[in-house]
């Protein structure tokens, strides 16, 4: 008889839709959160948003993106999406590229349009992008992400960016155990009835990411929406800068996905439990480093507690 590696299970069970779940689960877990703790340790943000960030968004642009003002709405909403898009390897916005490996797994179970889970995360994110800007450009600059004040030694703004992350860490965390199927998925039901809640869900909490966001760029869009009061400028602002987020992601799985000529997709399907496993993995490192990165790691910075850092 021959000994299967792969779990069976009901086909929607999985979170994400996933075939058999891999046997070897747990340790699978273990690794993918080690490997999201060791992401944090070596992260370095200078070399991300300086070496990297500035020089995209100065180049687009073709200014100094941190020293020229942003002159009006027009110039704003160009510099909302292009810095979204500089800001795409920033520790902000890293967790996003954990959503490739869903939409990859998508296709290897015979879901061929690429371009309908694009706009399920994209409908998502813009629903929370679009509300947070029309409420920055209402609030203005009374907003907590706004403050550097400190009082006990965190500032609104880093209190806010904290809860914010945190919150999504966690429900990556949860979605990759869902994934892996360690943890029921409690919408069994729900997303049985609607296949393409979790891509929204996804989509969400990438548009969340500009909630809890600090990135110097982002901070000069966020200023400029909350000083216009301009409810229109601010929800387009808020939503250009959360589309440029995701347009690196974007091409990237739509390289995996057709410019392969399909090698990816028939090497998930050749192994079902491939799909749960990739998922699994992504969103156990996005969200283990999100946490991490903008809870733990902070503390460690204010030597409230100690975090390993390796600063470069």
């Amino acid at each position: 008889m021959a000994v299967t590696h792969e779990v069976p299970v009901h086909p929607q069970a999985g979170f994400f839709g996933a075939g058999p779940y891999p046997a070897r689960r747990a340790a699978i877990a273990v690794v993918a959160v080690l490997a999201g703790f060791a992401l944090t340790a070596i992260w370095s943000a200078p070399f991300v948003d300086s070496v990297i960030g500035d020089s995209v968004a100065n180049g687009l642009l073709g200014y100094d993106a941190k020293a020229t003002p942003i002159s009006g709405v027009l110039a704003g909403t160009l510099f909302a999406f292009v810095s979204g898009l500089a800001g795409s390897f920033t520790a902000c916005n890293i967790a996003a590229f954990g959503a490739v490996a869903p939409l990859v797994g998508e296709q290897a179970g015979g879901k061929r349009n690429a371009l309908k889970p694009l706009g399920w995360i994209a409908a998502g994110m813009l629903a929370v992008s679009v509300v947070y800007g029309v409420i920055v450009a209402l609030v203005g600059t009374r907003m907590p992400q706004f403050s550097t004040a400190k009082t006990t030694g965190l500032s609104p703004r880093s209190v806010q960016s904290m809860v914010a992350f945190g919150v999504v860490g966690l429900v990556f965390l949860l979605m990759g155990l869902i994934a892996l199927g360690i943890v029921r998925n409690p919408l069994a039901g729900f997303t049985r009835r609607h296949p393409a809640a979790p891509l929204v869900l996804m989509g969400a909490l990438i548009g969340g990411f500009l909630i809890g966001r600090p990135y110097p760029l982002f901070r000069i869009m966020f200023r400029s929406a909350a000083e216009q009061h301009n409810v229109l400028y601010g929800a387009a602002a808020f939503a250009l800068q959360s589309v440029g987020n995701i347009v690196v992601m974007a091409v990237l799985f739509l390289i995996l996905t057709h410019a392969t000529g399909g090698r990816v997709q028939r090497w998930l399907a050749a192994k079902p439990a491939r799909i749960a496993t990739v998922t699994g993995v992504a969103l156990l490192v996005g969200g283990t480093f999100t946490l991490l990165y903008w809870d733990v790691r902070v503390l460690g910075r204010l030597g409230i507690i100690w975090f390993p850092m390796i600063n470069w």
